[in-house]
């Protein structure tokens, strides 16, 4: 294609329909010349002849002069020479309209494709998509210089050719992200996220980034962060509030919280947030243990009320004759056994903040209306005392039992009920989300683990099948149970069918294999341990700057067990 010095846009005889058809879009015209070697006008190339190429079949890289060759002997595809239009000139003036929008798509695909490519070059981290077999479909240019290959050669190609060591190939497969990672390139350990790319339930491809190019900028990270430490240190008089405010940096807050990558647990992942933005009230439903009051802890964490108390209630674990005072408090000499000096109740000590009352459902009526009385006017009235206080507090419920039905039987009350039913969440079972199963147990295996100090543990093809294919009726609070127990009852390092309990063992092993592009659920499970555990003693080494004595402390483990391990492991 030309631009001759008029301005004037020329396509060649031998180019093909999809290039006519961009350079129609790239310059928003109806039509352009089509020209042989020598300049001559062999015909002109129309967008309607287009939209009859493309509903005949044609191929998008047949060439233009084939198309018009094509399309003189077909005839009655253009206009004729009278003016008059053929007889299906409806039909060919409806074609021209949606021709015209695939137009304008085109374009404004045309230009976000642009915008993306732009800003994944301007990025200072290297960036690499691959698609669901793992093939390199975007590198940007800064992971081009790091690794020095052109994008060329990079693009099409499986991604373990590309860059050493990577795990983006196993991360489409497993679906579990990996954030925070030590891979080695070229000899030098490199800090990486692994994020899946999910799409209408299932893994379509993963974006590789490459954070920091070398640990050394996380030691200077790490510096910087230790000098604004000991400058705090100094300027907090109680000296237990680092550590503090360690702990709870360290931990996961707002949504992270909440694991998984189901699409119904992404959509309550949406919705929380939704909710955290707003004060109004949130009515949480599920099943006993699917995790309720980590989702009001969720809620909470991340809106604006984060800095203020969260205060939790079991309305079902308390006598209905206490509920009120532990509710509402109660001042001195209220009752026989009262605390001298009365005690504050769970409404004062949430102000500024959330009060999570937990099995609503099995509050008893008559606190019911006491509990709506303090909702609609914001004061509370102490038991045996005489006056209200203001309370600034945001309420999140939650139950398992159907409160409608509940409302219709007599129950619970009407007017509280829709008080509460505001902004309404529902955590499914675990069974309805088994493809997080993976994901939650690495995570709690990998927390129980610290906590207790001991090594991580990998589970036989077996034994991950059971795990999966049972029905969870206790739901997450039963396997977190499942794998506390395993972590105490186990003495190895693998978990076979026969250590787990005896009722999950007596289920059968699943008759359908469970694998995902390939490879086993139990086997990506086994790497996936034995990656993360040589991964996290490998930055232990690092931060300790080779001390093994306090890597060990680090990882909370003794140092005989950690030479075992820097054996088992190559180190």
């Amino acid at each position: 294609m030309t631009v001759g010095h008029g301005a004037s846009v020329t396509l060649g005889r031998h180019q093909t329909l999809q290039q006519a058809a961009q350079l129609l879009a790239t310059h928003g015209m109806d039509a352009v010349d089509v020209v042989d070697e020598c300049g001559g006008s062999v015909g002109r190339c129309t967008w309607r002849m287009l939209l009859w190429a493309v509903a005949h079949g044609m191929d998008r890289m047949m060439t233009v002069e084939d198309v018009l060759a094509a399309c003189s002997i077909d005839g009655g595809t253009e206009p004729k020479e009278d003016g008059t239009e053929a007889p299906d000139a409806k039909e060919d003036s409806k074609a021209t309209a949606e021709l015209e929008r695939l137009r304008r798509e085109l374009e404004e695909t045309h230009r976000l494709a642009e915008t993306m490519k732009t800003v994944l070059d301007a990025a200072y981290e290297g960036v690499v998509v691959v698609d669901g077999d793992g093939v390199v479909r975007e590198i940007n240019r800064a992971y081009c210089q790091f690794l020095g290959i052109r994008r060329e050669d990079a693009i099409g190609k499986h991604v373990t050719e590309v860059i050493e060591n990577t795990r983006l190939h196993i991360c489409v497969q497993s679906g579990i992200p990996e954030r925070g990672y030590i891979q080695k390139i070229y000899g030098q350990p490199m800090v990486v996220h692994r994020i899946p790319i999910w799409r209408d339930g299932e893994v379509i491809g993963a974006i590789g980034m490459l954070i920091f190019q070398g640990v050394s900028e996380v030691y200077e990270i790490f510096r910087r962060l230790q000098e604004l430490s000991r400058e705090a240190s100094r300027k907090e008089k109680n000296g237990t509030a680092a550590p503090k405010q360690e702990a709870a940096t360290s931990a996961a807050v707002g949504v992270e919280r909440i694991i998984g990558r189901h699409p119904t647990i992404a959509a309550v992942k949406q919705m929380i947030q939704r909710a955290a933005r707003v004060p109004s009230t949130v009515f949480i439903t599920g099943e006993s243990g699917t995790g309720k009051e980590v989702a009001a802890r969720a809620i909470h964490e991340a809106g604006p009320r984060a800095d203020g108390p969260f205060v939790s209630i079991n309305c079902a674990a308390i006598p209905e004759a206490l509920l009120e005072a532990e509710l509402f408090g109660y001042e001195d000499g209220a009752f026989t056994g009262a605390r001298k000096g009365g005690k504050p109740g769970k409404f004062q000590l949430a102000h500024g903040g959330t009060l999570f009352l937990d099995e609503i459902g099995d509050m008893p009526l008559a606190m019911q209306a006491k509990m709506l009385r303090v909702l609609e006017e914001k004061k509370v009235e102490k038991v045996g005392g005489v006056s209200g206080t203001e309370v600034d507090v945001r309420i999140i419920a939650a139950t398992n039992k159907p409160l409608e039905e509940m409302v219709r039987g007599g129950t619970f009350r009407e007017d509280l009920f829709y008080r509460l039913n505001i902004i309404r969440i529902h955590l499914p079972p675990l069974r309805e989300r088994k493809s997080d199963i993976p994901a939650l147990i690495a995570h709690h295996m990998e927390r129980l683990c610290q906590q207790y100090g001991v090594g991580g543990k990998s589970f036989s093809k077996e034994a991950m099948e059971v795990l999966i294919g049972y029905s969870w009726p206790g739901n997450i609070r039963e396997l977190v149970n499942v794998i506390e127990w395993l972590i105490s009852m186990v003495e190895g390092e693998k978990i076979e069918r026969e250590h787990l309990p005896a009722y999950l063992s007596a289920i059968q092993p699943m008759a359908a294999s469970m694998s995902y592009g390939g490879a086993n659920i139990a086997d990506r499970w086994k790497e996936m341990v034995y990656q993360s555990e040589r991964e996290r003693i490998a930055a232990a080494l690092v931060a300790a700057n080779g001390n093994k004595a306090e890597a060990a402390r680090r990882l909370g483990i003794h140092r005989s067990t950690l030479y075992e391990k820097l054996k088992k492991y190559g180190f």
